[in-house]
C-alpha cells in the first residue's frame, strides 16, 4: 500500500488541503463578519442571537449545527426590526435560503455515498452565495434607512432653528 503514493506526493496533497483548508477558514470569516455588521445594526431588543455569536460560523464541525441557529435567529432578527421600523419585506427574510443552505452543508458533511456528498456541496455552494447576497442586501437596506433617518433629523433640526 505504501507504493502506491509516494511520499512527495502525500507532502503535496497535504499542503493542498493545509490550504484549501485556510481559503475555507477565511472565507467563512468573512461570511460570519457580515453577519454580525447585519446585526450590529439591529436594536439590541429586536437581536435575537448577539453580534458577536456570528463568529461561531468558523468553528468547524460546531458550524454544521450552528448554520441552523443562524439562518432562524438572524431572520427572526430581521423580521423584528423591519417591523419596528415599519419597513415592508418579505416574512422571515432569509430563512428560506439559510435553512437551505444549512441542510445542504448538513448534507455535505455526513458520511454519504459520494453521489449525495456531491450534490449537496453544489447545492450548498449555490445556497451558500445566495443566503450571503440577501443577507447583504439587507444590512444595506438597514444601512440606507439609517442615512435616511439621520437626515430626516438633521432636516427637522434646521426647521426648529
Amino acid at each position: 500500500m505504501n507504493d502506491v503514493i509516494s511520499p512527495e506526493l502525500a507532502a503535496e496533497l497535504t499542503r493542498i488541503g493545509i490550504f484549501l483548508f485556510v481559503v475555507l477558514l477565511v472565507i467563512w470569516l468573512f461570511f460570519a463578519n457580515t453577519i454580525r455588521n447585519t446585526l450590529k445594526l439591529i436594536a439590541k431588543e429586536n437581536q435575537c442571537i448577539l453580534p458577536n455569536q456570528a463568529w461561531f460560523l468558523a468553528i468547524p464541525f460546531f458550524n454544521i449545527y450552528w448554520n441552523f441557529e443562524v439562518a432562524r435567529r438572524l431572520s427572526y432578527s430581521l423580521n423584528n426590526e423591519f417591523y419596528d421600523r415599519k419597513i415592508a419585506i418579505e416574512e422571515n427574510p432569509t430563512l428560506r435560503a439559510g435553512m437551505t443552505y444549512a441542510w445542504s452543508y448538513l448534507v455535505y458533511n455526513f458520511p454519504l455515498p459520494a453521489f449525495w456528498r456531491m450534490l449537496g456541496m453544489i447545492v450548498s455552494f449555490v445556497y451558500f452565495l445566495t443566503y450571503w447576497f440577501k443577507i447583504n442586501q439587507y444590512r444595506v437596506l438597514l444601512l440606507e434607512h439609517n442615512k435616511w433617518l439621520e437626515a430626516e433629523e438633521n432636516n427637522s433640526k434646521k426647521h426648529e432653528n
